[in-house]
């Protein structure tokens, strides 16, 4: 119910989170165990983008040394942290880490000299040659160069975690409900969060809107240039104990940091604690059409069979896809905005968000209380692609 006036909330909150997908149950979690007061507001429910539409990857070895990877490996310690606070067999964290393949010698040379300088910055790689693989991966094809294994990757059921992280917080939580309007104060500051249900007062506002990051700071006045990359996932028929880590070809690394709006295709397989197999992995720039391309779902199976035979005669049970949040550099905007004061955004992490989402909310929740967060965030500055509007 509404209070007076249009108030949603009289008191207000310390800080008001939009977005109740990871990024933004992350930025919540940590902030109210600074010891805020919190309320996460969504126009949908828990986990209902791209969170609900993800594979739950928490992963270094698709980061080359750099901000990103530094972020990530942060991330993994904080993952790790999280699944002894609140029980990690509740949202499914699994350290099965993972195996990249590769197709051909000149792409297996590749891939150890991208290993070599993760190893560099602190990143656990092991290559597996060919004749090895079946160790790793019994079922994969027999004419593969070579790989990498992985031990830090994990993977996260997405939306368990989200909602038992938001649990744990104690947080309000508003779903349902859509930010019409950020009012400022003469000199530009945050006065608040103006919904279609009321106002929330508050100084302190974190941009966590995922794909519609952009058009909340617009309500702002300011420009993030924030794209959606739509993606597919095929889920097959329950196979258990088929897959035992997370394998992709070696190509995924670089169609990840391709700013190209075709299609792009590179097979990402792994199983699930239930049983069935995702197959991933698309990405493409076509606004929000929502339309399921054949072409797409066929190159996710064509993909998935070339690296698992066996998957020939599996059962697709079902598909989906979701809309990731694609930034021009393929870095999230982290931190305060310089240009509107009370503002901080968490967004842009593409298909990242879900591995970066625990170092991402620690990071915002240490500048929202005055305190110097543990990973640089210059890289990450939201202002680096200063548009005004």
């Amino acid at each position: 119910m509404d209070a007076p006036d249009g108030v949603v909330s009289p008191a207000g909150a310390d800080v008001v989170v939009i977005g109740a997908g990871m990024t933004g149950v992350a930025c919540a979690y940590y902030a109210a165990r600074a010891g805020l007061t919190v309320t996460v507001v969504d126009r949908g429910g828990v986990a209902a983008g791209t969170t609900g539409a993800g594979e739950g990857n928490i992963l270094v070895s698709d980061k080359p040394p750099g901000p990103e990877l530094t972020l990530a490996r942060h991330s993994g310690e904080l993952w790790r942290e999280l699944a002894d606070a609140v029980d990690g067999t509740l949202f499914e964290l699994e350290h099965k880490g993972g195996v990249v393949v590769a197709t051909a010698p000149d792409e297996y040379d590749a891939l150890r000299a991208f290993a070599s300088n993760q190893r560099e910055a602190g990143v656990e790689a092991y290559e597996v040659a060919a004749e090895d693989l079946g160790d790793y991966e019994p079922h994969l094809a027999p004419d593969l160069a070579g790989g990498m294994h992985y031990p830090q990757d994990m993977q996260v059921q997405p939306m368990l975690a989200a909602a038992h992280l938001l649990r744990a917080a104690r947080v309000t939580v508003l779903t349902g409900t859509t930010v019409v309007g950020l009012p400022r104060d003469a000199a530009g500051a945050i006065l608040g969060v103006q919904t279609d249900r009321g106002l929330l007062p508050t100084r302190l506002v974190v941009n966590a809107a995922g794909v519609w990051a952009g058009e909340v700071a617009a309500l702002a006045g300011v420009a993030l240039p924030i794209l959606p990359r739509r993606g597919f996932v095929l889920v097959t028929e329950p196979l258990p104990a088929l897959i035992r880590h997370k394998v992709y070809a070696a190509d995924y690394v670089a169609n990840v940091g391709r700013g190209s709006a075709d299609l792009q295709v590179s097979p990402v397989v792994e199983g699930t604690r239930s049983g069935p197999v995702l197959i991933g992995s698309t990405r493409e720039r076509v606004g929000f059409d929502p339309t399921f391309s054949l072409r797409a779902l066929r190159g996710l199976a064509a993909g998935a069979v070339r690296l698992f035979p066996v998957l020939a005669s599996a059962s697709t049970i079902r598909a989906y896809r979701g809309f990731r949040p694609y930034s021009p550099d393929h870095l999230p905007m982290i931190g305060a905005d310089p240009r509107v004061p009370g503002l901080h955004h968490a967004a842009g992490h593409e298909g990242a968000g879900i591995g970066l989402a625990p170092a991402t909310g620690h990071a915002v929740a240490a500048l929202l209380t005055g305190r110097p967060p543990h990973v640089d965030l210059r890289p990450f500055a939201p202002e680096r692609h200063d548009v005004h509007l």
